[in-house]
């Protein structure tokens, strides 16, 4: 316990630090919230701990797996789990215990909200408020959100790969470090994540509405194009796939399989006869109160509920032209929600992976979400501004 007090005002200490860098290129950034955030990121920290000694935890194998090793550290090195094996060593041959650990993915978490706040401040500077909150604050304070990522495992540093690339793509040259650590972090934690990553990220330069130098967006497709073509057999590795004759056959088929075996591990849901679309709502909305398996699915149903309110926002007829005139990053944050749900709805079948896996993309639908009311409630102020300008020059006119 001690060993983790310290490891909190040491994290405390270098969040200062960058809160410091990113203030004097953002003015708007602000280290209050931040600040606040951490602290409670540290109280999941805390609940998940509770969580994890009292409930099967894949944080447990992967101390243990650190703890029985007995070759050098890149021996561990590879992608999936072995990655998180790899990240975990050093730290652990320092001396960190298992709650040190926890602590230290947790902090790992924790700056994806940070690189999430970024990315979503910076392009939507325009306030939106839900039923008197802001959104955005609601966004960065989602418990769910925060559970599955503050402990040791893959979904701190798989969330802080895709929330440092989101923000690093706007700027590529500028952001080039950020861009390549974030793209590191998602293939070598879930290679088929970076596939989908890299689809959106080319859909999206290429189609978005903003003039993009022709250079820039031939960088980004010869990049995401060639990354992928490169570690396609990787890819492909992480569901079996490497060598398929039919590579769609082959997907429903492991997808089929693998859905079995999730759903025999308690909690599961019947998805296979389930159309696309409840497949879908499954994925995004579930559990929902009348089938939380437990109090923790209780608490994700509530949440759940608002992530349903924030999506009815959104089917309206307009929404669709808006898709069309969006941004890039606007395109890209949708197609790499809508891939990875798509895809996702094929293997998942417990609610248990359900709440955790979701928390890798709902940030995407969110951003979708946030962009599309900013911009109504923008286009909105520039109507009334309109009127009352009409009306100004209307009144000089009929005083002359």
């Amino acid at each position: 316990m001690i060993g983790v007090i310290f490891l909190i005002f040491v994290f405390l200490l270098l969040n200062q630090i960058i809160f410091s860098f990113y203030s004097k290129k953002f003015p708007w950034f602000s280290t209050k919230k931040m600040n606040i955030l951490y602290l409670y990121h540290t109280l999941f920290y805390g609940v998940y701990s509770w969580y994890a000694y009292n409930n099967r935890s894949d944080s447990h194998k992967y101390y243990e797996t650190l703890e029985f090793h007995t070759g050098g550290w890149w021996d561990l090195f590879g992608t999936d789990t072995n990655f998180i094996h790899w990240l975990s060593y050093p730290f652990f041959k320092i001396g960190f215990n298992y709650d040190m650990l926890m602590f230290l993915f947790a902090w790992f978490g924790y700056l994806g909200f940070v690189y999430a706040y970024l990315f979503f401040r910076e392009k939507i500077p325009i306030k939106y408020d839900f039923h008197g909150l802001d959104l955005l604050t609601l966004i960065l304070f989602f418990p769910n959100m925060h559970f599955w990522t503050a402990s040791l495992g893959k979904g701190a540093p798989i969330f802080l790969g895709l929330m440092m690339f989101t923000f690093a793509i706007i700027k590529p040259k500028k952001r080039l470090i950020p861009l390549i650590l974030g793209s590191i972090a998602i293939f070598q934690i879930r290679p088929h994540m970076f596939l989908f990553v890299a689809v959106g990220t080319v859909l999206g330069y290429l189609s978005g509405r903003q003039k993009i130098p022709f250079w820039q967006k031939a960088l980004v497709f010869i990049a995401m194009g060639g990354a992928v073509i490169l570690l396609q057999d990787t890819i492909l590795g992480v569901m079996g796939l490497q060598g398929a004759d039919n590579i769609i056959e082959e997907f429903e088929s492991v997808s089929e399989k693998k859905a079995e075996d999730l759903s025999d591990a308690g909690s599961g849901v019947d998805m296979s006869s389930y159309p696309l679309p409840f497949k879908l709502f499954t994925f995004w909305f579930r559990p929902l109160f009348v089938d939380a398996p437990n109090i923790l699915g209780l608490i994700v149903s509530m949440e759940n509920l608002i992530y349903l309110i924030l999506f009815m926002k959104i089917v309206k007829g307009d929404f669709i032209k808006f898709i069309k005139k969006s941004p890039a990053v606007v395109k890209m944050s949708f197609v790499i929600f809508f891939a990875t749900s798509f895809a996702m709805t094929f293997v998942m079948s417990n609610l248990g992976i359900i709440m955790r896996q979701k928390s890798m993309v709902m940030y995407f639908l969110f951003f979708v979400i946030y962009y599309y009311l900013a911009q109504k409630k923008y286009d909105r102020i520039l109507k009334m501004k309109r009127i009352r300008e009409f009306k100004i020059n209307k009144a000089k006119l009929a005083d002359n």
